[in-house]
């Protein structure tokens, strides 16, 4: 049996796992955001050294290597993306996601937005057609100005994409690809068939302006894997919850890929234990990501924020806070505030002495005595508690006029509040007492009984994996693609099933070559319909999305079931009219070698023995608490707070008043204590 590799990059750590049989070996390396493909590249090595093999032994015998990355999310952040010309229709200038207010530079300058004389109807039938030379003239006016891209995102091209493509056809045919004057050309139409002219022209944009980037650095990490003798493909994690070769990975589809395996994982670890809903909480340096299952699927966003823009590519929802350990604590008109800047993995926290100067949330832990600075990562990095202190002291305790350890408690608190508020919020409409967290994160376990507490919810769940939870849950990833076609179907009493049948086929077509691309054969293949509905009139463009089987319309028991579903959740969003199926999905997937959670199991053992204490500070002092070592918890082992429970790579607070139990999955729910 071979090797398995799954490698997520997040803001201060790059987390690996490999899998042989069920031999499961977990590593951390620093991220290096100046080259995304070189902590993947050490995270690889780290990997074989966790086996005591070479690179080259490893690799050759590897079945799989999934990567779930941030190089879009750093692109939109940093703002070095691909310089793009943007081509809309005619007096659609303004929808460009250009410099607005005090906002950081544009994705698209003002100056690289050309108007386009065309017009499509609302209902997609042409009624006047771009000219070869006004698209000439402004591809040509654009290239001058210095685009290296161009996006055309003309208005109804959801319902039509007829004038997009002539467009580009015209575009090729001046600049042919072996000219080195040649642009890529990116239709909207290619990744939203969604309305909302806004959100298309946004994810059209934001699609084209992290190609370029992503493409250079996903193609160098595949080259690296081949001349380190990997003979297989790199798989790319999706938002869409599956895989894909890095030639079958459209841009925007890596945004949160790492938070939506997290999610994902999640899901897994509920139906362990018959919880169909949960909630994932995911800590890191940078960021607090919250995701939900609820009945078993995990929440999807039909209008996804996309670093502050509004896109409409339906994607995993997670909800972001500026709250990780190295979120930046200051004192803001004499209050406390933690977040959302973070020292990232360079310079990082103070305590990292890597130059950072300001407190973070893992230099108030380090203060607290939460963490040791002597076996942080397992003893591979030393933590500066002086450095520490000093930060503390400068930034928070002396302008609020507090003591170092009373200040680093007030940092830990209001991060805990923020994160336990978040997760409050995100579970408000789930029966709590039905309802588990699945916490991890570097940071998670230390503050996932604070997270619990403010959010009233009873139980936490913790993986021996918790520390690289987002990496451990791409090993569950299959390979898979999600298509969309456009219908606009009226769902009543004359419903014909012929153009929902008809679109079906041809996204099969499409999934069936793309999945031969990807080395699957059709045999291997499951479907499952994705019906976007909206309601007839509605100018907000509101829609609900249902699950179905494939051929689901032609069972007139099930499709009219269906259609009363979809009439009562549009009428709960205040969405009134017939349902009409807007547009309709087909999620295609086949299985690829992941890591079997229900095969494991946890040794048996005589009980859990403190390895020592460590003093922390609380409200009311300094008090010596146990601390034991997370390797040697065995199922059943039941310990009462406060403790401390060290791992290689993270470590888990467990407060006065709670409880935690290992089972015979080794995995540790932690619960209220009995009264």
């Amino acid at each position: 049996m071979g090797f398995t590799i799954d490698i997520d990059t997040g803001g201060t750590f790059t987390d690996g796992i490999v899998v042989r049989g069920q031999d499961v070996r977990t590593v951390k390396v620093p991220t290096t955001p100046h080259d995304l493909t070189v902590c993947f590249s050490e995270c690889i090595s780290a990997c074989a050294e966790a086996f005591d093999i070479s690179v080259e032994a490893m690799l050759g015998d590897t079945e799989i290597v999934r990567f779930c990355n941030t190089i879009g999310t750093n692109t939109i952040i940093q703002r070095d993306g691909s310089k793009l010309g943007l081509i809309v229709t005619a007096g659609a200038e303004s929808l460009a996601p250009t410099q607005r207010g005090d906002a950081p530079a544009p994705l698209v300058a003002a100056d690289l937005v050309c108007g386009l004389d065309e017009k499509m109807s609302a209902t997609g039938v042409p009624e006047r057609s771009p000219t070869a030379v006004a698209v000439l003239t402004a591809a040509q006016s654009l290239i001058d100005r210095g685009a290296r891209a161009l996006v055309v995102a003309l208005a109804n091209s959801e319902r039509n994409p007829v004038h997009e493509r002539q467009v580009r056809e015209i575009i090729k045919s001046e600049y042919p690809r072996d000219y080195l004057g040649s642009v890529p050309v990116f239709l909207a139409s290619d990744v939203s068939t969604r309305s909302g002219y806004a959100e298309r022209v946004n994810t059209a944009v934001i699609n084209a302006y992290i190609h370029g980037k992503l493409a250079r650095l996903l193609y160098k990490a595949g080259e690296d894997l081949r001349q380190r003798e990997y003979r297989g493909v790199l798989f790319i994690g999706h938002n869409n919850g599956a895989a894909a070769r890095v030639a079958k990975t459209r841009a925007i589809n890596t945004y949160n890929s790492g938070p939506t395996a997290g999610l994902l994982g999640a899901r897994a670890v509920g139906r362990l234990y018959g919880f169909p809903n949960v909630i994932s909480t995911d800590m890191g340096g940078t960021s607090f990501d919250i995701g939900v299952v609820r009945d078993g699927r995990a929440d999807l966003a039909l209008e996804a924020d996309v670093e502050g823009f509004p896109c409409n590519l339906p994607m995993m929802s997670i909800r972001a806070l500026g709250a990780g350990g190295g979120s930046i604590a200051s004192v803001v008109n004499g209050a406390l505030k933690v977040g959302p800047n973070s020292a990232g993995a360079m310079p990082g926290p103070a305590c990292f002495d890597r130059g950072g100067t300001l407190p973070t949330v893992t230099d108030a832990n380090v203060v607290l005595g939460l963490l040791d600075p002597e076996y942080f990562l397992g003893g591979h990095q030393h933590l500066d508690v002086s450095r520490a202190r000093a930060a503390i002291e400068q930034h928070i305790a002396r302008p609020l006029g507090m003591e170092i350890e009373q200040a680093a408690l007030a940092i830990k608190a209001e991060v805990d509040r923020m994160m336990g508020e978040g997760v409050a919020e995100a579970a408000a409409d789930l029966d709590k007492r039905q309802l588990a967290i699945v916490a991890y994160g570097g940071a998670g376990p230390l503050h996932a009984c604070s997270i619990a507490r403010i959010a009233g919810i009873q139980r936490t769940v913790l993986t021996p994996f918790s520390a690289v939870f987002s990496a451990f849950s791409s090993s569950l990833m299959d390979v898979g693609h999600l298509y969309y076609r456009r219908l606009d179907v009226p769902l009543d009493g004359s419903f014909d099933p012929a153009p929902l049948a008809a679109a079906e086929q041809a996204m099969r077509r499409e999934a069936e070559r793309d999945m031969r691309g990807e080395g699957l054969a059709a045999k291997s293949l499951a479907y499952e319909l994705h019906l976007l509905i909206g309601g007839s009139g509605d100018r907000e463009g509101r829609e609900v999305l249902l699950h179905a089987q494939p051929g689901a319309y032609a069972d007139r028991q099930a499709w009219a079931s269906l259609i009363d579903q979809s009439r009562a959740e549009l009428a709960r969003m205040g969405v009134r009219g017939e349902p009409t199926l807007n547009s309709i999905g087909l999620f295609v997937s086949a299985p690829t070698p992941h890591i079997d959670l229900s095969a494991r199991r946890a040794s048996a053992g005589e009980g859990a023995r403190p390895s020592g204490t460590r003093r922390v500070f609380s409200a009311d002092g300094w008090h010596d608490v146990p601390v034991f070592p997370r390797a040697s918890l065995s199922a059943g082992t039941v310990i009462a707070g406060p403790a401390l429970i060290d791992s290689v790579q993270t470590t888990i607070w467990l407060e006065a008043g709670w409880r935690i139990e290992v089972d015979q999955y080794d995995n540790a729910t932690i619960a209220k204590a009995a009264s």
